[in-house]
């Protein structure tokens, strides 16, 4: 596939005719990364920003003590990175790939020239700004007020809302998504989470496989405090 048929299946590109679509594909050249590789860490940054093609990564922060806080996850057609003139706030944190991922990068100059030009596009980058940062705080209270059960409901409803395929009652979570992972996104250890996704499943919320999760949206929403 080329980068101009990537760049017309994005969302927010969709108010760009074709013209703006072939200038970007000269602009932003791609990479492709393995599933668990670190983009980067809070002591890597660097100035850019990125489109993910294929693939998905995770935000997160970490505390003094090692554990893992999970602040978004992000699919095909999702933007991050920071450059002085737009932030989405990902400067300080850990950026990792749970997929394998297909990332277009663009520089700072010519992507400030190219959106000054395009207002239109400029709005639709405030829109994405806005819809991120009310994610990550619904998250953040989540992670912060919820117990543990409270918490993986939370985000395997995330999860299956923006990533599942849909099996009679269940969304399955389209990724690999392995027990320890899924402690790492809230910040709790396999055992205890291992320990609440069998209370789960006995109740039928959720049901499991190798490296696989489906989740029954229904049943997740009357279960949850």
């Amino acid at each position: 596939m080329n980068k101009l048929w990537y760049l017309s299946q994005i969302s927010m590109f969709n108010a760009l005719p074709k013209e703006d679509l072939m200038e970007m594909e000269k602009m932003g050249p791609m990479s492709t990364l393995e599933r668990n590789t670190i983009i980067q860490t809070p002591e890597t940054f660097h100035e850019g920003l990125y489109t993910i093609k294929e693939g998905k990564l995770r935000l997160y922060k970490m505390n003094a003590e090692g554990k893992q806080f999970t602040l978004g996850i992000l699919g095909k057609g999702n933007l991050f990175g920071e450059i002085d003139s737009f932030s989405l706030g990902t400067r300080d944190i850990f950026i990792e790939t749970i997929d394998k991922t297909l990332l277009c990068s663009f520089g700072k100059e010519q992507f400030e020239a190219f959106l000054t030009s395009r207002p239109q596009l400029a709005l639709k980058f405030l829109k994405v700004l806005s819809e991120r940062l009310q994610e990550r705080d619904a998250l953040l209270e989540q992670l912060a007020l919820g117990d543990l059960r409270d918490r993986v409901l939370h985000l395997l409803m995330k999860l299956s809302k923006q990533f599942g395929i849909e099996d009679g009652d269940y969304h399955k979570i389209d990724f690999s998504l392995t027990h320890q992972e899924l402690a790492n996104m809230v910040g709790a250890t396999r055992e205890s989470v291992t320990m609440v996704l069998k209370e789960l499943s006995k109740r039928d919320i959720v049901r499991t496989g190798r490296m696989s999760i489906e989740v029954n949206i229904n049943k997740a929403k009357e279960y949850i405090h």
